[in-house]
């Protein structure tokens, strides 16, 4: 029976019997089946990245926060520019910049006069506002001062009381005179007798059972009231021949205590003088 397969040409007989039964080698380093017809090789680590990243994958929350901040940006951009325009010193020469300069620093200078000028005002009249002050303060003081002394303010202060019991009755005007010089003398600041206020121009006269004094009638016990240094007053009084012997000599009762609080609040009015004037200018 004669064979009808034909031997391609250029090709022996005998090789394509034995090649029928071979198989193809794989190519060296390859590790595994060959891909299937028709599909390409797998990517790589970089083409798997690149198709992750693009084409971007964005959902509308992102797409409304990217068109606000770019509505936002292309709005100050275009406040920047405006700015910028209308800007006096856009354009303006080097010299022009050096004197506007120059005038600013002149400005600055005068402000800075101006408010040191200010400064030395306020300093002024804070230190006359205080000098006023202390010069009504002090007015205030002498006033008082010379209030008590001339018997037209009321005082209070330490000092001593004296009683005078005349019971004989034979004490007499000079006698208590005597007693109003040693505390002056000693340093008696204010002094009432009996309801009537002691001043420079004080007088006693006798009258007859008692004794006046500025035209008033007092009587026994005579009261002193007398503010000044306690510790002064009362030795005043009792030294050898002094007010206290002198009185206990007409058989008169003297007592003094002394007291950190002594009220003297008898009066006197103030008289203006007809004739003298003060010489101060």
């Amino acid at each position: 029976m004669s064979d009808d397969r034909t031997t391609p040409p250029g090709r022996d007989p005998e090789e394509e019997r034995n090649g029928a039964a071979e198989v193809p080698e794989e190519p060296a380093g390859s590790s595994g089946p060959a891909a299937p017809a028709g599909e390409g090789p797998s990517p790589g680590g970089r083409e798997r990245l690149i198709r992750g990243l693009w084409p971007p994958r964005v959902n509308r929350n992102q797409l409304t926060v990217a068109l606000l901040l770019f509505v936002l940006g292309l709005g100050l951009a275009i406040q920047v520019r405006s700015t910028s325009e209308n800007s006096p010193l856009r354009g303006a020469r080097q010299e022009d910049l050096v004197r506007i300069l120059d005038e600013l620093d002149s400005r600055t200078q005068r402000l800075e006069e101006e408010r040191g000028k200010l400064e030395n005002q306020k300093s002024e009249l804070e230190n006359s506002s205080d000098q006023a002050e202390e010069a009504r303060r002090q007015t205030e003081e002498r006033a008082r001062q010379l209030g008590v002394l001339a018997g037209t303010v009321a005082a209070e202060g330490p000092g001593i009381r004296m009683t005078v019991d005349d019971a004989a009755g034979t004490v007499e005007a000079h006698m208590l005179l005597d007693a109003i010089q040693e505390l002056r003398a000693a340093g008696a600041e204010a002094i009432e007798v009996n309801g009537v206020r002691v001043v420079t121009s004080t007088h006693f006269t006798d009258s007859g059972a008692g004794i006046r004094i500025d035209g008033r009638k007092v009587a026994s016990p005579y009261r002193f009231e007398v503010i000044g240094t306690p510790q002064d007053l009362e030795p005043a009084l009792n030294i050898p021949g002094g007010v206290v012997q002198s009185l206990e000599k007409e058989q008169a009762t003297v007592s003094i205590t002394r007291s950190e609080k002594i009220v003297v609040d008898a009066l006197r009015s103030a008289k203006r003088p007809d004739y003298a004037q003060s010489s101060s200018q």
